[in-house]
């Protein structure tokens, strides 16, 4: 279990790294982090996210942990100012990742109570995706 407090932190950084700013994004807005933003300094990640970044001697599981982790945080869509379309579209992307991670728990953990809770996740978040994409695809989002 003290393998997921990590984990843990870093989802929550990611929730709050995601919640909405005073001004709403343009709709065509990019995915990445301008130098100015209080997570980058000189176009460098510094602070959290600086821990997703890959480094000598990770494990090939942890290099793709990260990834999961950059890929949703890179991939998270603007926010459009309509509570229900912003929480299906950034569920979405959140739900990727968490399959992501699990798949890599699939490949490369040892633990058999770790590997059915990794199936479990992944059953879970595909079919809530498709419960996303329907609504979105109902609701014009």
């Amino acid at each position: 279990m003290k393998r997921f407090i990590p984990l843990v932190a870093v989802c929550a950084f990611a929730a709050t790294a995601c919640s909405p700013e005073p001004k709403a994004a343009p709709a065509d807005a990019t995915h990445t982090m301008a130098a100015g933003d209080s997570m980058m300094a000189d176009g460098q990640m510094s602070g959290p996210m600086a821990m997703l970044a890959p480094a000598t001697g990770d494990s090939t599981a942890t290099g793709e942990y990260k990834a999961a982790m950059m890929t949703m945080m890179s991939t998270m869509p603007a926010f459009s100012g309509n509570a229900d379309v912003d929480f299906m579209k950034q569920m979405r992307v959140h739900h990727q990742a968490a399959i992501a991670m699990a798949r890599v728990e699939l490949a490369h953990g040892t633990n058999a109570e770790a590997k059915t809770l990794a199936q479990e996740v992944v059953s879970a978040q595909e079919r809530e995706i498709a419960t996303i994409d329907r609504w979105l695809t109902a609701n014009g989002g």
